[in-house]
């Protein structure tokens, strides 16, 4: 379970309930937790987007959101086509301040659209901190619309190097770089060093074994494991040809943690999930399958102090 922390009134946002705490500390809100598109889907038709004829509630694209005592630097990791509920969320926990700088994996669609709403357009920011892969950095800086959000300053692009950690009050963001589909930018995961705890957030990747760094030794390093958990089985999505949107399959995943020491296990909070995903619903074999093995699944509003 999330660490627990003072609760003192509620918040309404989006379709979800959410507790607002003063951010007297160092803390890591999960924002979102389905993949690219969300949940419901466009287009989709089946039980997993619809109920009794109407959309299910929406569940947000993943991100995590960082508070500490300097409300200044708040961080958004990931900026998502649900980036208005999950900033105004954000700015409610950082004591009305508005979060300064993003952390994006990469340019695909549910991980960096969002940052069009920081634009002449609608939020109009001044300087607002935007770190990410050199080629991500190259992206934005060279093509529109995003070209325009640096050139009237909504954004500052900020370059990371494979490896590099950058110190934000209590905290430091490091970079690691992921295999990953690369058509416009390459995928870094991010490791959160707070002042007690360290979380790793890898919501993409190819496959585990394709990294050159070794998902099984990390795990036991930090205290906190965000990993991608995009489809439980390769039965999710008939028709498709799957290598063209590779992911390591929650089933892979269980199979390499049933290695690991329950102390290991308990670290990992799957996330990232497609719409068709079983483990978006508390209620069912597969979701009662990960809380036997340790393994937790990430839900909005769960909160984990750093």
């Amino acid at each position: 379970m999330p660490t627990p922390v003072s609760r003192t009134a509620v918040l309404f946002i989006g379709g979800l309930l959410y507790t607002i705490v003063a951010a007297s500390q160092v803390e890591l809100h999960v924002l979102g937790i389905t993949q690219d598109a969300g949940r419901p889907q466009l287009g989709c038709t089946k039980p997993c987007c619809v109920d009794d004829g109407k959309p299910r509630p929406r569940i947000p694209v993943v991100s995590l959101g960082i508070t500490q005592p300097d409300p200044s630097k708040a961080v958004l990791i990931e900026a998502t086509p649900d980036i208005t509920s999950q900033w105004s969320y954000l700015t409610t926990q950082n004591k009305g301040v508005e979060p300064s700088m993003f952390f994006v994996t990469h340019a695909h669609m549910g991980h960096y659209t969002g940052l069009l709403q920081l634009g002449r357009e609608a939020r109009n920011s001044k300087g607002v901190s935007v770190f990410g892969h050199p080629s991500f950095v190259d992206f934005i800086e060279k093509n529109q619309p995003w070209k325009q959000l640096v050139t009237l300053n909504n954004i500052v692009t900020v370059s990371m190097s494979n490896g590099q950690a950058v110190d934000i009050g209590e905290i430091s963001i490091r970079a690691l770089q992921v295999p990953h589909r690369d058509e416009i930018s390459a995928t870094y995961a991010y490791l959160i060093k707070g002042p007690s705890k360290t979380a790793l957030f890898s919501p993409d990747i190819d496959k585990w074994e394709k990294w050159s760094l070794s998902i099984d030794s990390i795990v036991k390093t930090v205290d906190f494991a965000f990993i991608d958990a995009t489809f439980f089985s390769s039965a999710e999505l008939p028709g498709r040809n799957m290598s063209e949107i590779p992911h390591p399959l929650v089933e892979e995943t269980i199979e390499r943690a049933k290695k690991w020491s329950m102390e290991t296990r308990k670290k990992i909070i799957l996330t990232h999930f497609n719409h068709t995903n079983p483990l978006l619903d508390d209620d069912n074999v597969f979701s009662r399958t990960i809380l036997s093995l340790g393994l937790r699944v990430a839900r909005v509003g769960d909160r984990f102090l750093l």
